[in-house]
């Protein structure tokens, strides 16, 4: 019993590490490639659902992957915008630019934790709180991804959840 356990543990562990070590083998650069093509995005509004579609190119020669967001169900339905992701090979730090149709922009910076895709906002003070948005990319499949829409008050320490969206490829 004892030993089966232990193999079970050894086997959690290992595989975890192997996934952190695939991601540390691959190419930062192509860190954001799983995000291409076209998807549809659901999420939960109150007992109904909102429905989005989401296309994603590389453009420009294959160095900047540019994104068209609309939203077609749901209370913000008519809700579109775009955004332009490029990595800078002298820094080695993903960028991205976010624009839509009510006037939002957002500039956001490339991070990683373990196997999950950030995009997220430099800090700002609001009302005396340290303010950060992220995007979080997880749940990395071929066919299908979570993306959760976070904010902070306190500068990163905790995160509450604003937005989440299951995609599947289309």
């Amino acid at each position: 019993m004892k030993t089966t356990l232990m193999i079970s543990i050894l086997l959690l562990a290992m595989t975890g590490f192997a996934q952190e070590l695939s991601l540390i083998r691959l190419d930062s650069s192509k860190f954001f490639n799983f995000w291409e093509g076209t998807w549809e995005g659901t999420w939960a509004e109150g007992d109904k659902e909102g429905k989005a579609t989401n296309f994603i190119e590389w453009t420009t020669g294959n160095k900047v992957l540019q994104e068209n967001f609309e939203i077609y169900q749901g209370q913000n339905k008519g809700f579109f915008g775009t955004s332009i992701s490029v990595f800078n090979t002298q820094t080695k730090v993903w960028r991205q630019a976010w624009a839509d149709n009510q006037g939002g922009y957002y500039d956001f910076i490339g991070d990683f934790d373990g196997n999950k895709r950030i995009f997220k906002t430099q800090p700002r003070e609001i009302n005396g709180n340290v303010v950060i948005q992220r995007m979080v990319f997880y749940d990395l499949k071929s066919d299908s991804f979570m993306w959760d829409w976070e904010r902070s008050q306190d500068g990163g320490k905790t995160w509450t959840l604003n937005w989440r969206i299951s995609y599947v490829r289309k």
